[in-house]
């Protein structure tokens, strides 16, 4: 509870470390159950907002961040508890962001014009009036760029609480679960339907549609980086391949579109088994 916490208030100033407080929570959930880790969740929640209240005035960070990041992470972390699949928990989560992107178009059907009036301000005035056309795209976006920033975080925060269990009672099987890691047809369907909906249609469906894909991409590269990285570990120069992978496409982003790619393909075509196969001939 004091680690979620604190690391929490931290979070405002070093925001990566959001996902280690996630992360407390996913784990108590995922060793002791549901009851066991909203419990933790409520008072860390208390916690918070009393350090909150002495530091700012105001306890109502508190209850933003529990809203935000605890409270998915608890849920997705039920799902893996009783589903027992990396997979569903992760497709639960890309899925709930896509509907919660659904969900802010119907609240706020000018979520474009709100990011443009967010990010204007933010350039210098010199440059202000020959960037605008490019803010007015860019903010037609910035909804699913939001939330496919939440659902990585909270994902990677699970995927670190599941690391700590697995270290703790089960060391190797995090990175068997992940290696492992796959979509289900029927999600992978909905999120082809999805995108031949941004593709088709024309006007706010499509804007919606596109910020709905931004956050499924989320989903796909996961896959995708699980498939490359099983690769990669069955070559004889692994230990450079595998860290180099992962260097890349963190220098270099745009890589992660075919990666992506290839985890949206894996679940008809099952490309590692098909990758093991031709290895053993």
């Amino acid at each position: 509870m004091s680690v979620a916490a604190v690391l929490a208030l931290v979070s405002l100033f070093l925001p990566p470390v959001s996902i280690v407080s996630t992360a407390t929570v996913a784990l108590v959930t995922l060793r002791l159950g549901a009851y066991e880790g909203l419990w933790v969740l409520v008072c860390s929640g208390l916690v918070a907002g009393l350090l909150g209240w002495f530091l700012s005035g105001s306890p109502q960070f508190a209850l933003l961040y529990a809203l935000m990041f605890w409270l998915p992470v608890w849920l997705i972390s039920v799902v893996l508890r009783e589903g027992r699949h990396l997979a569903l928990a992760i497709e639960t989560t890309a899925l709930v962001g896509a509907v919660g992107v659904l969900g802010y178009y119907l609240y706020n059907p000018e979520a474009a014009s709100v990011w443009q009036g967010l990010l204007m301000p933010m350039l210098p005035e010199e440059i202000r009036v020959d960037a605008e056309p490019k803010i007015v795209v860019i903010a037609r976006y910035m909804t699913g760029v939001a939330t496919a920033g939440t659902v990585t975080s909270l994902v990677f925060g699970l995927f670190l609480g599941r690391w700590w269990q697995a270290n703790l009672y089960n060391p190797g099987g995090f990175k068997q679960e992940f290696l492992a890691l796959t979509c289900h047809p029927p999600v992978t369907l909905v999120s082809i339907g999805v995108l031949l909906v941004a593709i088709i249609s024309r006007g706010l469906v499509s804007e919606i549609a596109w910020n709905a894909v931004i956050v499924l991409f989320v989903l796909y590269a996961l896959v995708g980086s699980a498939v490359m990285h099983t690769v990669f570990a069955s070559m004889k120069l692994a230990k450079y391949a595998v860290p180099m992978f992962y260097i890349t496409l963190f220098l270099i982003p745009h890589a992660i579109l075919p990666v992506a790619l290839i985890g949206l393909s894996d679940s008809w075509l099952n490309l590692r088994k098909k990758h093991s196969k031709s290895n053993t001939h």
